[in-house]
């Protein structure tokens, strides 16, 4: 079903806060933030692109923008920032993000023309940023195992999803290895999150789905979306059954806007699976 019928030009970000039990998301290329609260629509623009978000306590999120990581108060609007990030290069921007068990958020940034290798991904942990992976063209696929022992993450043109394991700090301490090549299938993996049981949920860009794969990488289920640039799940709702997703139009000319009038707005696919709670970042 449709949540919000705001169409976005590329959804993207998807996080539900549960203190406030509600979900945040944005418009990157839009450069707002989205939200109903008490049913109304809000949103928040910035003088910037935003593309994702942590949340730190009832009112306050740590909010990945263009050139820097800052902390946003979601009922004043005051802006404080935490830390720059490339903000020396006006050619990249932030994209997929999400926080980790620890506390930690991970980043990834890209060419604002998705410019080969522009992009790398970052962890801010305990006031610092440290570069993780370089040489990315389309971050995406951030997430967690339950337990913290691994982190995926995904560079879209690449067409695989990878894994890395972890230290007790919740740094990466050994290479990445694939965790799932889709390549063969011409599946583009996009935004992801892991649920209760560690099956992951990727979106697939141009797919106009959500699909399911287990610890091992078996390919279980999809849930399929009336749009077909699905970019990033999360799970919500008062038990984390509610999958969310956003969509995009980016890409789409206008036939394919008119084949599929929905393209761009937000969903929610109720008794899905069972999903956790968004960790919480400790700035």
């Amino acid at each position: 079903m449709i949540y919000d019928s705001r169409p976005c030009s590329l959804g993207e970000g998807p996080m539900w806060h549960p203190l406030r039990n509600q979900l945040f998301w944005f418009d990157i290329l839009g450069q707002r933030m989205l939200s109903i609260e008490r049913g109304q629509p809000r949103q928040w623009r910035f003088p910037e692109m935003v593309s994702a978000a942590g949340w730190v306590d009832r009112n306050m999120l740590l909010i990945a923008g263009e050139r820097d990581l800052f902390l946003f108060d979601i009922e004043t609007e005051e802006v404080q920032t935490l830390v720059e990030l490339e903000s020396g290069n006006r050619a990249t921007r932030s994209n997929d993000g999400r926080a980790d068990p620890l506390g930690g958020f991970w980043i990834g940034t890209m060419g604002k023309k998705a410019e080969p290798g522009a992009g790398a991904i970052y962890r801010y942990f305990r006031g610092e940023l440290r570069q993780l992976f370089a040489d990315i063209t389309i971050p995406n696929a951030i997430c967690f195992a339950p337990d913290g022992g691994f982190a995926h993450f995904a560079d879209t043109a690449t067409g695989r999803v990878m894994r890395v394991t972890l230290d007790a700090e919740g740094w990466p301490n050994a290479a990445p290895t694939v965790f799932l090549d889709l390549t063969a299938e011409g599946l583009n993996p996009d935004g992801a999150v892991i649920d209760a049981d560690g099956v992951m949920w990727l979106a697939q860009w141009g797919a106009a789905r959500v699909a399911a794969y287990d610890p091992a990488g078996k390919f279980l289920r999809a849930v399929s979306f009336d749009a077909p640039h699905t970019s990033c799940p999360a799970f919500g709702g008062a038990d984390f059954t509610t999958l969310y997703c956003t969509t995009a139009l980016q890409d789409m000319d206008d036939a394919a806007r008119a084949k599929y009038p929905n393209a761009g707005m937000t969903f929610a696919a109720e008794h899905v699976a069972k999903g956790r709670a968004e960790y919480q970042v400790q700035p």
